[in-house]
């Protein structure tokens, strides 16, 4: 088995509006999330967050405005997910991103990542997910937008 790189993208993808596309997680029901995951070998971040979009969501970023918010998160990885990294490896050093889309768009969720979909308005986002760092990017979105 191969080891996670303890290196990720979030990816907030939200409207002209400020509405905000968040995921409910199918291994923790009730955990709500903007876009997340793991750099591959070789990756640049840019093509992590473009990959991992569209896994989880069937987007293609690359058609949108994918922004690096020069952003990065050093958080412990959760003790129930740290098996998926080399023995030792506690931490995880997240690179935040933002993909606007022109309006709420039908998403297809991977199911066995996530359990539903739903646009949200930014400030409830925010309280919805379990992640300080990905409650702390969407809190970014009001002066990012100006």
């Amino acid at each position: 088995m191969s080891h996670k790189i303890p290196v990720s993208t979030l990816v907030v993808i939200y409207t002209p509006a400020l509405d905000v596309l968040l995921l409910e997680r199918a291994d923790h029901p009730g955990f709500w999330q903007s876009v997340t995951g793991s750099q591959d070998e070789g990756e640049t971040l840019r093509e992590t967050a473009i990959r991992e979009v569209a896994e989880e969501t069937g987007l293609d970023a690359a058609k949108y405005d994918l922004a690096e918010w020069n952003l990065q998160n050093v958080y412990e990885i959760y003790p129930v997910w740290r098996h998926r990294y080399a023995p030792g490896v506690t931490h995880n050093t997240e690179h935040v991103f933002g993909l606007r889309v022109p309006a709420p768009l039908a998403v297809r969720v991977a199911p066995r990542e996530h359990l539903a979909a739903e646009w949200v308005p930014w400030r409830a986002a925010a309280e919805r997910v379990f992640s300080w760092s990905n409650r702390k990017a969407i809190l970014t979105l009001l002066e990012r937008s100006a």
